[in-house]
């Protein structure tokens, strides 16, 4: 099985490096963010902290993703009345944080560029296309590839014995290789033997990030906040998450709090009153007083769908916030980025074929 979709996949890819399927180019700068394996890899908050950069150049901003698990088809351009039945949880993420961003859906990646162009001007100058590596008939102008640590692309093998959604070889693509979800003791000569693993090639780079935790603040007021170094150790914490892989995130809780027990729910679980019935039920049979639940800022969006933002709020729950920080060359990233998207299109790709031949 895994040989046929290997071959599948092979086929595809090859028809599109022969230009035999066209590849679709815009005169607008275009960065994609994906990765080879299905599963969370760490690309949500890879595209925040591209928003948050891309912020500081007063650039306009939009993203694209296809709304996993909306309720809604075709293009919708997200406004603040959307909820993540509309648009799904990632891309509400980035609209409840980030208010000053375009933020947009379309499972057909052609059709929402155009439909964001199309905003005349409105239209962004940077579009930032969230899992996107695989979808060819759009050509990034700069592609970000995360793979996670825990999951290195180069020790993986084909769906379905393994995780990939493509060939390894289609790392060939990326412009950028994150290895995401590193440990706090990775060494630099682990960071050498992995890169050397990768093979990048003369115009690639790779660079190295892990998971920042913020404060941990409650579902009902953000300004209501629990100190993770001086208090988190007073509370017992029940932990739910509906996402591709929560074990850092009660890795993390467990080396703070006091007690954690983690209920887990599958990637992008749409939620029901049973299941926060459930929650409850579960922490009232806690000891103690000092408890509270934790889930994550996706889960969050979830949740504030109407009726089930009602109850929620009955509940004792905070959400533990996460950002992408880098290992070390936070500053070359940045600068990376930043030449792209500073730079002319048309200029950016002969400059990235003239060094691709060196």
């Amino acid at each position: 099985m895994s040989l046929i979709f290997g071959l599948i996949t092979q086929v595809r890819n090859r028809l599109y490096d022969w230009q035999l399927l066209k590849e679709k180019k815009f005169d607008t700068h275009t960065i994609g963010v994906g990765n080879l394996a299905v599963g969370g890899a760490g690309k949500t908050p890879m595209v925040e902290y591209l928003i948050r950069l891309l912020n500081k150049e007063n650039t306009k901003i939009a993203t694209l993703s296809r709304g996993y698990k909306r309720k809604t088809k075709g293009y919708v351009l997200a406004d603040e009345n959307s909820t993540a039945q509309d648009i799904g949880d990632e891309p509400l993420i980035y609209k409840s944080k980030y208010k000053n961003i375009l933020v947009a859906v379309d499972g057909n990646r052609i059709r929402g560029v155009e439909q964001l162009l199309a905003l005349n001007h409105n239209a962004p100058s940077v579009i930032l296309l969230d899992d996107v590596f695989q979808h060819r008939a759009i050509r990034c102008g700069l592609n970000i590839l995360v793979t996670d640590y825990n999951n290195l692309y180069f020790n993986d093998s084909m769906l379905p014995s393994g995780t990939l959604r493509e060939n390894k070889t289609g790392v060939s693509r990326a412009d950028v290789v994150v290895v995401s979800k590193t440990p706090d003791n990775l060494s630099a000569v682990e960071m050498r033997q992995i890169t050397k693993d990768v093979k990048p090639l003369a115009h690639q780079k790779v660079f190295y990030s892990y998971l920042k935790y913020g404060e941990l603040y409650s579902a009902t007021n953000r300004d209501e906040k629990i100190d993770t170094l001086n208090d988190l150790f007073r509370y017992r914490v029940i932990s739910f998450a509906g996402i591709a892989n929560a074990q850092p995130m009660v890795n993390y809780l467990k080396e703070y709090a006091a007690e954690v027990t983690h209920l887990p729910f599958a990637d992008h679980y749409e939620y029901q009153q049973k299941d926060l019935e459930e929650i409850e039920k579960y922490y009232q049979t806690v000891a103690g007083g000092n408890k509270i639940i934790v889930t994550t800022e996706k889960d969050l969006m979830r949740l504030k769908n109407e009726p089930l933002w009602q109850y929620a709020q009955r509940l004792n729950i905070y959400i533990l916030p996460v950002e992408v920080s880098f290992k070390d060359k936070e500053e070359e990233f940045d600068q990376f980025i930043l030449k792209y998207v500073r730079t002319n299109r048309i200029y950016h790709e002969k400059y990235s074929r003239e060094e691709q031949q060196l």
